[in-house]
């Protein structure tokens, strides 16, 4: 079949469709090798993200440092690790797009956020995100008290990493980008069942 004959099938099949009441499918995204725009879904998740697990490695490093808790240790590694290497292939993406990794949308712009979201909630940019405070508290924290408030604000940070890579999910063009936020959201949930495990052995629970 030539390829006139498939486009006047497949534009017959859009008439037909329309002239039935039926409502024409859903436009196709733009293909994994489009550049997004700066002001993108992609670009911004790409940021947002970006920072949002710079916190949960820091968090993670600070509490491998003040309890001996094997269990908590464990989980910290894991976090930093895996927050690590997403957090590289995020700033990496944006360096293939050619995009600034900051720009002056504000955080969680690309969400629909920004208006609740600014530099004046004691340094907590977006969803989950600990404070100032609350890190200074985590740096002073031994043992037990350490490891609770760890699991409280990592608890809320993944609740927030969570609500954000679902919106890439929604939002976001780039395929490649989306299957990585989908992972996010499945590894973090499944993070957030062991840590209220752990607070729970531990006579505590989520905030």
């Amino acid at each position: 079949m030539s390829a006139v004959i498939v486009l006047a099938a497949a534009g017959g099949g859009v008439t037909a469709a329309l002239a039935n009441g039926a409502e024409p499918g859903p436009a196709p995204r733009p293909s994994a090798s489009a550049k997004p725009a700066t002001d993108s879904a992609d670009a911004g998740f790409a940021r947002d993200m970006a920072v949002h697990h710079q916190q949960a490695v820091e968090m993670s490093f600070i509490v491998r440092d003040r309890t001996d808790d094997e269990e908590i240790r464990r989980l910290a590694y894991d976090i930093a690790n895996t927050q690590a290497n997403q957090r590289g292939m995020l700033l990496g993406w944006l360096d293939l797009w050619g995009l600034p990794k900051a720009s002056g949308e504000p955080p969680m712009a690309w969400m629909g956020m920004a208006h609740d979201m600014d530099e004046g909630h004691d340094g907590a940019l977006m969803p989950g995100m600990a404070t100032r405070t609350e890190l200074a508290r985590l740096t002073k924290a031994e043992g037990k008290r350490a490891e609770i408030l760890y699991l409280q604000l990592m608890t809320d940070h993944h609740k927030g990493g969570v609500h954000m890579a679902r919106g890439c999910v929604e939002k976001c063009d780039v395929r490649v980008e989306r299957d990585l936020a989908d992972g996010m959201v499945a590894a973090q949930e499944s993070e957030l069942k062991l840590m209220a495990e752990l607070l729970r052995k531990r006579g505590s629970g989520p905030r």
